[in-house]
């Protein structure tokens, strides 16, 4: 509030104050050329306190009416009401005017992301339990036609298939803990290679399934990363690249050193990305032309994970030869000048 704005408030305070001390001078000037007896005294007061009243009268019905309507409208169910405000009077209720516009817009941000949320939710639960139906389906055909005959294979079939509910049940839970990520990480110095290879454990079966070849090397390295959430987000990489490979395939896993940065690549020799979908591959459940023919795609790991890695400071690359292969890089910034191999 200015001083131009507290006294256009104050006006008719100022206007009857005006007027008292006028009066008052004139009275005080008669005096002069006439003694001032104690009725003239008397009148100068009884003028002064009727001025005072009708000022107190006026403020009353005008602020009486103000707040009468504003009493009316904050009834009402909801926060529109807001949006019905009466004009304000002063430069005072003109402020807070403005700030129950303020906060009415902020808790109105706040709702619609709340909504949004639970419908992305809720489609979400959708796609998962329409996923998690496909391995489960698929296991119980696999030991139906292999009661007479088992073997190691159809045991790895099995793993697979188990694998592939796991990766659901594992997105669901990092889905559920990305709004939290504050109070669920701890960055730590931790080996790039362990993490690799705690992926590759995990993809054991998938990789024995399509008798993919691996080639590894150069990941001895040390970065600072979560360890649990890194490891979901290799996990998601190396899982596309062993569902987009080829039988008998290959996909290299390696590392690198920059001057400002330590990466981590896994490359594929798969069907590749379009070059109309490279853009897209991170929006939220987005497929593109190879995952619409794959039945366990879902668009949400690469999704996550680049959420992930935004969160931690790192940063997920992509880019591919469609029916070539695809590269995808982790991007491990390096803050101090240290490269232990």
């Amino acid at each position: 509030m200015t001083l131009k704005d507290y006294l256009a408030d104050k006006k008719y305070l100022i206007f009857v104050y005006s007027i008292t001390v006028l009066f008052t001078g004139i009275m005080i000037a008669i005096g002069e050329s006439v003694a001032v007896n104690q009725s003239n005294g008397l009148y100068v007061v009884e003028v002064s306190l009727l001025l005072f009243i009708i000022y107190l009268a006026v403020d009353f019905i005008l602020k009486n009416k103000y707040y009468q309507r504003l009493k009316k409208i904050s009834d009402r169910e909801g926060l529109d009401w807001v949006n019905s405000l009466p004009a304000p009077i002063s430069s005072e209720q003109r402020i807070y005017n403005e700030l129950l516009q303020k906060q009415y817009l902020a808790i109105n941000k706040k709702l619609n992301e709340y909504q949004t949320k639970g419908i992305e939710n809720r489609e979400f639960i959708t796609m998962w339990v329409h996923e998690i139906k496909t391995p489960i389906a698929v296991e119980k055909l696999i030991i139906e036609n292999s009661l007479d005959h088992p073997s190691e294979e159809v045991l790895y079939s099995i793993m697979d298939e188990i694998d592939k509910i796991e990766d659901f049940v594992q997105m669901t839970l990092f889905y559920s803990r990305t709004d939290d990520f504050a109070q669920d990480y701890l960055i730590n110095r931790i080996n790039l290679k362990k993490v690799v290879n705690e992926g590759i454990k995990r993809e054991f079966s998938s990789i024995t399934n399509k008798k993919l070849k691996l080639q590894l090397k150069n990941l001895d390295w040390q970065i600072d990363s979560d360890e649990k959430w890194l490891g979901f987000m290799v996990k998601q990489i190396l899982d596309n690249a062993i569902k987009y490979s080829v039988t008998d395939g290959e996909i290299s896993i390696y590392g690198e050193a920059h001057e400002a940065e330590v990466i981590l690549i896994i490359e594929d020799e798969g069907a590749g990305i379009k070059e109309e979908d490279i853009r897209r591959v991170f929006d939220k459940n987005f497929t593109g032309s190879n995952g619409r023919k794959s039945v366990t795609a879902t668009g949400m790991g690469l999704y996550l994970s680049q959420k992930i890695a935004r969160k931690l400071g790192h940063r997920i690359t992509i880019s591919s030869d469609s029916g070539k292969g695809t590269k995808v890089i982790i991007h491990f910034p390096v803050w101090n000048d240290f490269y232990d191999v």
